[in-house]
C-alpha cells in the first residue's frame, strides 16, 4: 500500500524506492496530498541516504510528469540550454542566453530564484521593472521563434513539483543533495524542450560543492542521468572561490551585464573587472555551439561568440528578450535608473598584504542579511542592495584601501556584517595561486 509516511520511512532506512513509489510521492507533492512537512522529511531522508541511479532517473521523470512538457516542434533550430549550480555574483545567463541566440541557437531557459546563499537568475531579471518570467506556453514559443531566447520560471503547469521542492530545500538545509539536484536541474531542462545541455558546475567556497571531487561526482551523475533520459550533456567545473565579476546583488548584476554587452564602463574605476564573467560566458557559449552543431569545434565556437559579443548582437537580442517579456527598456537603456539602495558605504582593508582567500558563501550570506536574498520562502528581495568588489583574489591591499562598496537599506546596523566580511577574507604577506576559472571539462 502506498502512503507518504511509509515511503519516507523506507527511504530513511536506506531502501531503494520503486519507480511507482517515486511517481506516487511526487504526484502527491504536486496535488497537495503530501504535506510540506512530509516532503521536507523525504528531502532530509534522501539527503542522508541518497538515491541509486535508477531512483534518480525515476525521480527526474516524475518531476517532468508533474506538469506540462514543451515539445517546441514548431521552433526551428537547435535548442540548447545551460544551467549553473549557483554561486555568488553568477550572472552569466543574462549575457549567455542572448549571446547564444545571436550565434544561431534557440535557448529555452528555465531558471530559478536565489537558493540559500546563491543568487537567482529570475530575481536578477525581475529587478527590471515589468519583466515577467511567468508566461504562457504559446508566448514562450512565440518569443523563441521571434527572438531566439526566453528565460522563464517554474509555474503551476511546468515542473510544479520542483517549484514546491525547490522552495522547501532553500529553507530546510537540504540543498546539497546530488540526486535531488539532478532531478531539479534535468526535469526543468527536459520539460522546457531543450535538446542539449551545458552544465556549469561550481566548486569552491561559494559553491554547494566545496571540493573538486564532489563537483566531479555531481557532474558525472548529471551527465549519466541525462544520457539515460536522452539529453546530450556536457559539464564544465568552474571556480567559485570568489564572486564572479565585480558585483553581487540583483540590480547591480544587471548593470554589470549591460556593461559587458554594451562594452561600456562609464565612470568605472579600472579596479572593477568583469574579465572572469566575460571569459566564462564565452567558454560556455562555445560548448553550447558545438552541442548545437553550429560550430565544428570549441575554437570556432569561441571565435563566433566573441564576435557576436563585440559587434553588439548579444545586446540587441537581450533588449528584444526583455521587451518581449514585458521589461522596461528605458531602465536597461539607462541602467543608472535601476533600483538603488539608499545607504552606500565602503569596507576597507585593515592591514597590508595580499587577498589569498574569500569565504564566498559567507559573503553570500551577508548579501542575504542585507536583503538581497531570502531567509524564508515568503521573504521579499530588495533589488537595490548588493556589493561592488574593488579587490578580489590575488590583489595587494594597503590599510584603508576599499575592498568592497556596500549598497544597503536604511535602518540596518552594518557593524556586525562588516566584521563578518573581514572574517571572510584572508590577507597575508605571501601570494597563493589563484584557482583557474575552468578547472575541468567532462
Amino acid at each position: 500500500m502506498l502512503n507518504p509516511a511509509h515511503l519516507i520511512q523506507k527511504k530513511r532506512d536506506g531502501h531503494e524506492l520503486t519507480r511507482e513509489e517515486i511517481r506516487y510521492f511526487i504526484g502527491g507533492v504536486t496535488s497537495g496530498e503530501v504535506e510540506d512537512y512530509q516532503a521536507t522529511a523525504f528531502l532530509m531522508a534522501t539527503y542522508f541516504k541518497g538515491m541509486t541511479t535508477s531512483e534518480t532517473v525515476s525521480f527526474t521523470e516524475a518531476m517532468v510528469a508533474s506538469g506540462e512538457q514543451y515539445e517546441l516542434a514548431s521552433v526551428h533550430g537547435p535548442k540548447v540550454d545551460k544551467h549553473s549550480t549557483g554561486g555568488v555574483g553568477d550572472k552569466v545567463s543574462l549575457i549567455l542566453a542572448p549571446l547564444a541566440a545571436a550565434c544561431g541557437l534557440k535557448v529555452p531557459m528555465m531558471a530559478g530564484r536565489g537558493l540559500g546563499h546563491s543568487g537567482g537568475t529570475l530575481d536578477k531579471l525581475e529587478s527590471i521593472t515589468g519583466f515577467s518570467p511567468q508566461i504562457s506556453r504559446a508566448r514562450f514559443e512565440e518569443i523563441l521563434k521571434k527572438v531566439g531566447c526566453a528565460i522563464i520560471g517554474q509555474s503551476s503547469t511546468i515542473c510544479p513539483a520542483d517549484k514546491k521542492l525547490y522552495s522547501l530545500r532553500d529553507v530546510t538545509a537540504t540543498i546539497e543533495c546530488t540526486p535531488i539536484i539532478c532531478g531539479s536541474i534535468l526535469s526543468k531542462k527536459i520539460a522546457e524542450g531543450a535538446e542539449a545541455l551545458v552544465l556549469d558546475v561550481k566548486v569552491g567556497s561559494g559553491a554547494f560543492m566545496k571540493t573538486i571531487k564532489e563537483a566531479r561526482e555531481l557532474s558525472r551523475a548529471l551527465i549519466g542521468v541525462a544520457k539515460k533520459l536522452g539529453l546530450p550533456c556536457r559539464a564544465l567545473i568552474t571556480n567559485m572561490s570568489q564572486p564572479l565579476g565585480y558585483t553581487a546583488g540583483n540590480a547591480l548584476e544587471v548593470r554589470e551585464c549591460i556593461e559587458v554587452m554594451t562594452q561600456t564602463r562609464a565612470q568605472r574605476s579600472p579596479e572593477f573587472s568583469s574579465a572572469d564573467l566575460k571569459e566564462l560566458t564565452l567558454q560556455l557559449c562555445a560548448h553550447m555551439l558545438v552541442l548545437g552543431k553550429i560550430s565544428r569545434n570549441l575554437s570556432e565556437g569561441r571565435k563566433l561568440a566573441a564576435a557576436r559579443l563585440t559587434d553588439g548582437s548579444a545586446w540587441k537580442y537581450f533588449r528584444e528578450m526583455v521587451a518581449a517579456q514585458g521589461g522596461d527598456l528605458d531602465l536597461i537603456d539607462h541602467p543608472e535608473r535601476l533600483q538603488k539602495a539608499p545607504v552606500v558605504v565602503q569596507w576597507k582593508a585593515g592591514k597590508r598584504g595580499i587577498i589569498n582567500k574569500m569565504d564566498t558563501e559567507l559573503i553570500g550570506k551577508i548579501l542575504v542579511e542585507l536583503g538581497g536574498g531570502r531567509k524564508k520562502v515568503t521573504d521579499t528581495i530588495d533589488f537595490g542592495v548588493g556589493m561592488e568588489f574593488h579587490k578580489k583574489l590575488g590583489a595587494r591591499v594597503q590599510p584603508g584601501d576599499p575592498i568592497v562598496t556596500v549598497h544597503a537599506p536604511e535602518g540596518l546596523r552594518l557593524e556586525t556584517l562588516e566584521a563578518d566580511f573581514h572574517a571572510a577574507l584572508e590577507i597575508s604577506s605571501s601570494r597563493k595561486p589563484v584557482p583557474k576559472l575552468v578547472l575541468d571539462t567532462l
